[in-house]
């Protein structure tokens, strides 16, 4: 496959029918709208492959006091999970990561693959959809670290490229067992 343009993310297919080996340590992305269920999905991939999870909200809490959730901050907490995620997948000691957040532009997916190829591990890419409905019923109920909104992510939903192509794309909108189910078929 090319690795130009919008084939920068072309790593797979959606749903395989039987789990494709991964080859450990790696790196595994988990991407989507903000409230579709990423850190739901991101801790089920981790504790099937027994990785690291780094979650963008965390990482910008720790980084940032009083977040502003400007372009130079956003790119800061990226840069900071890309490092994070490149030194625990170094050396012989590396273990597997799963980065947990928007990734909105195909430029930070394809970042997050150069990643991996930096450090020769492999990468799968994870895109979690939801119906929009749920996701406002969950964000309403949730509590945790996230300051994202209903209306983040609507606006979130405007500016979000396409996910071309995922290893896996799991629809978050059923049960908290079929969420699993869907993962646990990939890993």
């Amino acid at each position: 496959m090319s690795e130009t343009g919008s084939d920068l993310e072309l790593v797979g297919r959606t749903v395989p029918d039987r789990p494709r080996a991964l080859e450990l340590p790696a790196l595994v992305v988990v991407c989507g709208l903000p409230g579709v269920g990423k850190s739901t999905v991101a801790r089920r991939v981790a504790a099937r492959i027994d990785a690291d999870v780094l979650r963008s909200d965390v990482v910008r809490k720790e980084l940032f006091v009083d977040p502003a959730y400007t372009a130079a901050e956003t790119a800061t907490v990226y840069d900071e999970l890309f490092e994070r995620a490149g030194d625990r997948l170094r050396g012989e000691a590396a273990t597997s990561v799963v980065l947990d957040a928007t990734f909105k532009t195909r430029r930070r997916r394809a970042d997050a693959r150069a990643v991996a190829d930096r450090v020769d591990r492999p990468f799968r890419l994870v895109h979690v959809d939801c119906a929009e409905s749920v996701v406002e019923r969950r964000i309403a109920e949730r509590e945790g670290v996230s300051d994202a909104d209903f209306q983040v992510h609507r606006e979130f939903r405007e500016l979000f490229d396409p996910v071309r192509r995922a290893d896996l794309t799991v629809d978050n909108s059923g049960s908290l067992a079929e969420t699993r189910r869907q993962v646990d078929e990939a890993f």
